[in-house]
């Protein structure tokens, strides 16, 4: 998850507001989704996944540009950790290619689904890598999810493919880029942290493009729309996030992203006609409840402390 410059509190009033953006950013997320996987037929995984960073770096620039620490600081460009940067931008880059690539094996619902596991990833990779202390409440709720992701996945039943690996493996790798944005200096306003982790993240895509095969000529003009769509998407739902993130704090949104499972199934039922019903329920809901207690945990810990 991209980290966000702190910003003076705001009334809360507000955070209603902020819950609402944040909801429309899942929507947006969602039409990314639908595009990329409605263009997998004619284009590879590589080749949407460089489209999309492309685009990307324009929402990058502008949250850049408009971030009050940046300009503070004296418009710096040079940071001192660009390896971990383009590190980081390298993993988005994996990420997204096996993400991209459920899309076109297994139903849209059960891709996004199972990419819902990030969150429980993150409580293990900080563990791992940040040496955090997790007790058993939370260690509890990871079990529970990882219950919920298997069943999703359904291996035993006939519809269970090894493309069901693809986005636990994509959610794996976008909790990592999550725990490793906290090793990043703090001085390093997160908005250009987060324009290096693009930029790299471009490189990236167009290189394992070029080296996978290449890029196809555009099918039609009706394609390069369905493209320029799928970055704007992206980019909308990447604005609406800092905007909601600025507003209150990601704690009382968190809870929120789960709604993105009703969403995903609703989206994949109205355009692709795909009613996964048995394969998502109630495995579903073990995820959101194991995601939701390791929330309550972190926020019953951080009014103690």
């Amino acid at each position: 998850m991209i980290g966000f410059d702190k910003i003076r509190a705001i009334p809360k009033s507000s955070v209603s507001l902020a819950i609402m953006l944040s909801l429309l950013s899942l929507v947006f997320f969602d039409l990314m989704g639908l595009v990329i996987k409605r263009l997998s037929s004619d284009y590879s995984a590589a080749e949407l996944s460089a489209y999309r960073n492309i685009f990307g770096l324009i929402p990058s620039i502008i949250v850049l540009w408009s971030s009050h620490v940046w300009h503070q600081s004296g418009r710096r460009l040079h940071v001192r950790q660009w390896v971990l940067m383009g590190v980081r931008g390298l993993i988005v880059t994996f990420a997204q290619l096996m993400f991209y690539s459920s899309l076109s094996l297994i139903a849209f619902a059960n891709a996004t689904t199972i990419s819902y596991s990030s969150g429980l990833f993150m409580t293990a990779f900080a563990v791992l890598l940040l040496g955090e202390h997790v007790g058993r409440i939370r260690w509890t709720a990871v079990l529970i999810g990882f219950i919920g992701v298997v069943m999703v996945m359904g291996p035993g039943r006939e519809t269970f493919t090894l493309a069901s690996l693809l986005p636990l493996a994509a959610a794996a790798l976008y909790a990592l880029t999550g725990v490793t944005a906290r090793l990043i200096d703090k001085e390093v306003p997160s908005a250009l942290a987060n324009l290096y982790s693009t930029g790299f993240a471009v490189l990236g895509s167009v290189g394992l493009a070029l080296l996978l095969g290449g890029f196809s000529p555009l099918q039609s003009p009706l394609d390069l729309a369905w493209i320029i769509a799928m970055g704007g998407f992206g980019g909308t739902a990447v604005l609406l996030l800092i905007v909601s993130y600025r507003m209150t704090e990601q704690s009382n949104l968190a809870p929120f992203s789960y709604f993105g499972i009703p969403m995903a199934f609703f989206f994949g039922w109205l355009f692709f006609d795909e009613v996964p019903l048995q394969d998502l329920f109630p495995g579903a809901i073990l995820i959101a409840g194991g995601g939701l207690i390791v929330i309550w945990r972190d926020r019953r810990r951080n009014s103690m402390s």
